[in-house]
């Protein structure tokens, strides 16, 4: 059963006094046949910087979309539950991707079928359970456990939940860029490197 999460917001009233202007369920959120036993569930979203703290009460409104707003921020939790391989085999991630409106963030003939990646720094904590991060090369996959922490920055990535019990993971996703002092093509995207020749002296 997908989990729920209550979400409490503050404010201020007309005194300027602190209140709770909100406290409900987060009713934001995404499933689909096309990604299944995964949840994602909206709870603030910033369309720039610095965030408003004296701006709408709900920001959760509109299409769910995989990306922060350009400049902003979202800050999400997503539910894996355990995978199936075989199930995963069969599954398309750009038509998954594509109900988020990012069917260009898949990376294609990947290892896993949601490989992505995002022109964002993600800030994520593992809550519950345990997942596997897939990266480019299996030498560099990591197992994380509750209390894990990680900082995504802009790479291609996977989450695969390889055990028994669902994994909780709460993000903030950040627009970004490569570099602030960034030009031209190189402002988005993998970042470039120079070009590895030779052997160990550089030759």
């Amino acid at each position: 059963m997908a989990r729920n999460f209550r979400r409490v917001i503050t404010g201020h009233d007309a005194s300027g006094r602190a209140i709770i202007e909100s406290d409900q369920n987060a009713t934001q959120y995404l499933e689909r046949p096309n990604r299944p036993g995964v949840r994602l569930t909206n709870f603030w979203l910033s369309d720039g910087a610095p965030a408003e703290y004296d701006g709408p009460v709900e920001t959760c409104t509109g299409n769910f979309t995989l990306h922060p707003p350009t400049g902003g921020s979202v800050f999400r939790c997503v539910e894996f539950l355990p995978e199936d391989p075989e199930v995963m085999a069969r599954l398309d991630g750009r038509a998954a991707f594509a109900e988020m409106g990012a069917a260009a963030n898949i990376v294609e003939n990947a290892r896993h079928p949601f490989m992505h990646r995002t022109d964002s720094v993600d800030y994520a904590m593992v809550m519950t359970g345990e997942i596997w991060m897939m990266m480019d090369d299996e030498a560099d996959d990591v197992l994380l456990k509750a209390g894990d922490v990680v900082v995504q920055r802009g790479t291609n990535h996977a989450w695969s939940n390889r055990g028994t019990e669902p994994c909780v993971i709460m993000f903030v996703l950040n627009d970004g860029v490569t570099r602030r002092d960034a030009s031209g093509d190189s402002v988005k995207g993998i970042p470039p490197r120079p070009a590895i020749t030779g052997g160990i002296d550089g030759s």
